[in-house]
This record gives structure tokens, C-alpha cells and sequence, in this order.
């Protein structure tokens, strides 16, 4: 059996999808181990989350321009032992160094391309689908890059849209999807990263 992945995961909220991992990880579903949280909020519910699991953790707000803001990121990120970053509900924009091209997921509660980019993340997502009148929506992973929601594919998966949808029931089945499909993914990329 090869070492776990070592994952550092980056939050800006409650933590949900660090919570999805945890308990993956506990499960044996999920062949990781989380070496560090960073949240861009000290208010973030996905903090206590990681301190009552004895993850280390650090708090960097975005007080200055992407580019400071960012190398500030990246040297916490480094100063671990990471092999890959695994976005969950982190709402800041990175500038992506070189070293770190292709190790860095993200996953998005729609079906990109659709319903992503700047100021469409949870609940905005979820209505503006609604509002679409369209039939499916689901998650998709992909490779971060400089720009919202616009790295490679890895993976999607579809859900359907049902009329009696709310905003937070189209949400709920969409994240069901999501604790499926994001662990599938950071196996997969991160055991290609170390062929």
C-alpha cells in the first residue's frame, strides 16, 4: 500500500468539505492524510473543524494585492510537507507559482463551464440554475489555474433538477454529489503526480 497523500486543504467557510475528507479519510474511502487547513477567514467555521482534529492551522486574510497575498499562501503551503492543495469552499483567487502548476484542485457546485467565474459560488450557483430552467446541475473538479473556475476538467457529476427545487435542496443533492466524486479525484491526480 503506498503512503497517503498529503493534502493541505484551504477554506474560507464552514468547512463542510474539509469535514467530507475527515471523514473519508477515517472511513479508509479516502487514502490521505491532511497535513495543514488554511483559512482566508479566522472566523471560519471550518477551523474549529480542523482544530478538533489536530490539524495544524493558519489564518491569512487577503489584506493586500492577489500577488502578496498569494506568495503568503504558498509559503505556508510549502513549509509542509504537501503534495497536493484541495480547495473546499476557498473564495479568494490565486496566483498559481510554477511549482504548483497542476497541484491544486478545486471543486464547483455546477456543471462547468456553466454557472461559474467571479461571485458564483454556493448559493448564487444553485440559483442562477434554478433560474436557467435547466433539466441537471452536479460538481465539477478541476485543476486550478489563474482564473475562476476555468482550469482541465478532472471530473463532473450530474444530478438532476427537479421542479420542486429550492435553491438549498438543489444544494444538498448537489454536495451529496460532491462528497462522492472529490475524493475519486484527489486519488487521482495525486497518485499521477507521483508517476
Amino acid at each position: 500500500m503506498p503512503e497517503p497523500l498529503s493534502l493541505v486543504v484551504l477554506i474560507s467557510g464552514g468547512g463542510t468539505t474539509l469535514q467530507n475528507l475527515l471523514d473519508r479519510i477515517a472511513a479508509g474511502t479516502l487514502h490521505a492524510r491532511i497535513v495543514h487547513v488554511i483559512s482566508s477567514r479566522p472566523d471560519a467555521y471550518g477551523v474549529q473543524r480542523a482544530k478538533m482534529a489536530g490539524i495544524p492551522t493558519s489564518i491569512i486574510e487577503r489584506k493586500s494585492d492577489s500577488s502578496t497575498f498569494s506568495d503568503r499562501v504558498f509559503a505556508a503551503i510549502r513549509s509542509t510537507p504537501a503534495e497536493l492543495v484541495v480547495l473546499g469552499g476557498w473564495l479568494q483567487l490565486l496566483k498559481i507559482p510554477p511549482d504548483f502548476q497542476g497541484r491544486i484542485l478545486n471543486i464547483h457546485p455546477s456543471l462547468l463551464p456553466k454557472f461559474g467565474g467571479r461571485g458564483m459560488y454556493g448559493h448564487h450557483v444553485h440559483e442562477a440554475v434554478l433560474n436557467a430552467g435547466e433539466h441537471e446541475s452536479g460538481c465539477t473538479i478541476h485543476i486550478v489555474n489563474d482564473a475562476y473556475d476555468n482550469g482541465p476538467i478532472i471530473l463532473q457529476r450530474k444530478v438532476p433538477v427537479v421542479n420542486a427545487d429550492t435553491p438549498e435542496s438543489l444544494a444538498a443533492r448537489v454536495f451529496e454529489a460532491e462528497c462522492e466524486a472529490y475524493p475519486i479525484a484527489i486519488e487521482q491526480v495525486g497518485y499521477a503526480l507521483r508517476e
